[in-house]
């Protein structure tokens, strides 16, 4: 994956300032970004993604420009060709397994229809072992499940990333250890680059190809690939 990043933005809540100042560049299949809760990982995830427009700077994947301050480029988050997992997972609770994995696979906001059916959909039912649960609703769902549709999901369009904001944050510990061994397994099968940020140093561990330790805003120590 060929990323790089060097963006700065300043957050207010409130009486409260925020300075993010993000500069790194990968050529990692895997980068990890490492640090406490409040350091910025996801402000700096969501500018990735579109989902937060820094105020100067430049962001570029895979050879092209998603955001340029200077020359005017933001492209909007539906075209930039990521596909990002909140650690909420933002499942459609309205929907079944099926309408959601096949939300990603259609234009516009219409609604898949409840039998949605289609290669692509029971392809990525089956990859996840989801075929059993197919016409469940999210509230219906183990946290695992949940996961492994939020995923499904994500990588139905066929990205050219994946952003994952602390992936196994929600899970038991039983759990978060097979929820990673499986996304470990199914990156090394699909080959898809993927960015995680987390505070957990397990995932740093298994995970880490290119780390970087953020702090206040800023990567403060980075360990190359």
């Amino acid at each position: 994956m060929q990323i790089s990043i060097d963006i700065s933005k300043t957050l207010r809540s409130g009486e409260r300032t925020f300075q993010l100042d993000a500069r790194f560049e990968s050529a990692a299949q895997r980068v990890v970004v490492y640090g406490p809760s409040g350091a910025g990982k996801s402000q700096m995830m969501k500018a990735l993604a579109g989902l937060m427009t820094p105020d100067a700077g430049r962001i570029a994947l895979a050879g092209r420009v998603l955001f340029d301050a200077a020359t005017g480029v933001n492209v909007p988050a539906r075209e930039r060709n990521v596909a990002y997992l909140f650690q909420d997972y933002a499942l459609f609770p309205h929907l079944n397994v099926r309408q959601n994995i096949g939300f990603g696979l259609q234009r516009g906001w219409r609604n898949p229809h409840a039998g949605a059916d289609g290669d692509a959909i029971n392809y990525w039912l089956q990859a996840f072992e989801l075929e059993q649960v197919a016409h469940q609703f999210p509230h219906q769902l183990s946290g695992g499940q949940r996961q492994r549709v939020a995923l499904a999901r994500a990588l139905a369009p066929q990205p050219s990333a994946l952003l994952l904001d602390e992936p196994f944050a929600a899970l038991d510990p039983g759990l978060r250890e097979r929820m990673r061994a499986e996304l470990d397994a199914l990156q090394r099968r699909l080959a898809i680059p993927m960015l995680i940020i987390t505070h957990d140093a397990e995932d740093v561990r298994v995970f880490g190809e290119h780390v970087l330790h953020m702090e206040q805003g800023r990567i403060a120590q980075e360990k190359p690939a």
